[in-house]
C-alpha cells in the first residue's frame, strides 16, 4: 500500500539530492515541498480550529443548560456548528493525509540505499542515516512540536496531550535515523510560520477594512 508513495517520495528526494548534492538539504526541501502541497488542507484545519475555539463560551453555555439532556445538547451543538459553518471533522483530514506520507518517509529514510544507492548522508554534525549522537535534532523536534501545539491548541482540554506529545516524540526520535527528526523539525517550523501567516492575514484585512470606513 505504501510502496507507490515511497516510490514517488524517493524520486523527488533523488531529484533534490542531484540538484543540491546534499542529503540533508534534499530532505529539507522535500519536507517543505510536501507541506506546501498539503497547505490548503492545513489552512482549512487552522480556520476550523480557530472558529471552534471562538465558540467555546457558547458551547459551555449549552453544556450547562442541557447537561441532563444529551440528545438536545448534541442537537443544539450541531446547530451551532452549522450556523457558524464549522466542521469538527476538518481537523482530522490533514492528519489522514499526512500519516501515510509520514510512514512512507519513515521507510524511505530507513532504507535510503535501496532507493537512492550509495549516498553521503553526513549533514552538519550528524550522519542522517544514524541516530543523532547528541540528541539535538530530537530535542528540536520536541520543542517545535510543543510550540506548534501551544499556538494552535489553546483549549485547556488539550493540556495533557500538549505536555506528553513533545516528550514522546523526543523519546522516539533518539533511536531513529536523524533524517526523521530533521523532517519533523522542518515540518513543524513550516506549520508554525503558516499558522502565523494565516492569523496575520485576517487581522491585516480587518484593519484595512476599518481604515476604508
Amino acid at each position: 500500500m505504501l510502496d507507490p508513495i515511497i516510490g514517488v517520495l524517493a524520486n523527488i528526494l533523488g531529484f533534490f539530492l542531484d540538484l543540491t548534492g546534499s542529503y540533508g538539504i534534499a530532505i529539507i526541501i522535500l519536507t517543505v515541498f510536501i507541506r506546501g502541497l498539503t497547505f490548503p488542507l492545513m489552512a482549512k484545519q487552522m480556520k476550523s480550529t480557530e472558529k471552534m475555539q471562538e465558540l467555546q463560551p457558547e458551547l459551555k453555555k449549552l453544556q450547562e443548560k442541557y447537561k441532563d439532556d444529551k440528545e438536545t445538547l448534541n442537537k443544539k451543538t450541531m446547530e451551532l456548528w452549522k450556523e457558524h459553518k464549522v466542521n469538527p471533522a476538518a481537523g482530522c483530514l490533514p492528519l489522514l493525509v499526512q500519516m501515510p506520507v509520514l510512514l512512507a518517509m519513515f521507510r524511505l529514510l530507513h532504507r535510503y540505499e535501496e532507493f537512492l544507492g550509495d549516498v553521503d548522508t553526513s549533514f552538519l554534525w550528524v550522519d542522517l542515516s544514524q541516530p543523532d549522537p547528541i540528541w539535538l535534532l530530537p530535542i528540536l523536534a520536541g520543542a517545535t512540536t510543543f510550540l506548534q501545539q501551544k499556538l494552535t491548541m489553546r483549549s485547556q482540554s488539550n493540556s495533557s496531550m500538549m505536555a506528553i506529545m513533545p516528550f514522546m516524540l523526543i523519546f522516539i526520535s533518539i533511536n531513529l535515523p536523524a533524517g526523521l527528526p530533521l523532517y519533523f523539525v522542518v515540518g513543524n517550523i513550516f506549520s508554525l510560520l503558516a499558522h502565523l501567516a494565516t492569523k496575520k492575514r485576517p487581522k491585516a484585512q480587518k484593519e484595512g477594512g476599518a481604515e476604508q470606513q
